[in-house]
């Protein structure tokens, strides 16, 4: 079932929608990207302060009297600090549901396969949203595949339950909320399709179901954990310098052995085989001079 599953994952990336998809932060220019990651900040706050969470439509609104703004919303209105090329951009998200998966699952990792619909606008200013810029329903992507704010944001929803009975597929009590992502944690200064550059954008959101330890390249190593240098990034970890990231390397250390087959011990994970006695603490799999 696991193998099933992993080879799932991996045809997952393999036809990775294109509906925001990564998008292209990297500071290739002179752009004050630090100065406009409080620029977004501060669109974003003004926004929140300005506009409530409308429970009767599951919708944001602009603020009447009686309400309490989103940015008051403590309860439910969370934000975790996302770096990405050393800036620190401040990513909000509303959870109007946290959800409530199957035992086994939790909470996805910034690089598993996600189940979920979608809906997304642009804040064309403070008090002001564009119609749809993006949505979807129904839809699996990878998280290490798509705008950081969501790569990010999503980590804070888990899934329901699949409930289909004979019927088109049917998830209850999934997670639901609201993403509101800074610029840089999106099209940055380039914008995509719709989205204009240096645009912040709001999504409405439903969170299915995950493929709990997404293996992308089926080597027996859940992609998270390909995190070789602990910066809780495994895109960047390439072990062989082949131009592969480790989390999509069928060969990790570029010996000629495929990872899934430096298991020495046959416990289905090649992480825990060491058996160079000159580098007892470099796992095998990593390991060119071990095949």
């Amino acid at each position: 079932m696991n193998k099933i599953k992993n080879i799932f994952a991996f045809a997952i990336v393999i036809i990775l929608i294109y509906s925001c998809g990564t998008s292209n932060t990297t500071p290739i220019d002179d752009f004050d990207y630090e100065a406009q990651a409080l620029i977004d900040n501060d669109t974003l706050v003004k926004f929140l302060k300005t506009h409530y969470f409308d429970t009767s439509v599951d919708s944001v609104k602009v603020l009447v009297s009686g309400q309490t703004a989103l940015y008051d919303d403590t309860s439910k209105l969370k934000s975790m600090i996302v770096t990405e090329f050393d800036i620190d951009y401040t990513l909000y998200y509303y959870i109007n549901r946290e959800g409530t998966p199957d035992p086994d699952k939790g909470y996805p990792t910034v690089m598993d396969s996600v189940f979920v619909k979608y809906y997304g606008q642009r804040i064309v200013t403070t008090d002001s949203l564009s119609a749809s810029v993006d949505n979807n329903s129904n839809v699996w992507f990878t998280l290490n595949g798509v705008i950081r704010g969501w790569s990010h944001g999503f980590t804070n929803f888990k899934g329901g339950k699949n409930i289909t009975d004979n019927g088109p597929i049917t998830y209850e009590n999934g997670g639901n909320g609201v993403l509101f992502v800074p610029s840089g944690l999106a099209y940055a200064n380039t914008g995509q399709g719709p989205i204009l550059e240096n645009e912040c954008l709001l999504f409405y959101i439903d969170l299915y179901d995950i493929v709990k330890d997404t293996d992308h390249d089926n080597d027996g190593i859940p992609s998270i954990n390909e995190d070789v240098d602990g910066n809780d990034d495994p895109r960047n970890d390439d072990t062989d310098a082949d131009g592969i990231p480790n989390f999509f390397d069928l060969d990790d250390d570029g010996d000629g052995t495929l990872t899934v087959n430096e298991d020495a011990n046959g416990d289905g994970n090649p992480a825990n085989d060491f058996n160079d006695p000159n580098n007892p603490t470099l796992a095998d799999y990593l390991n060119p001079d071990v095949k």
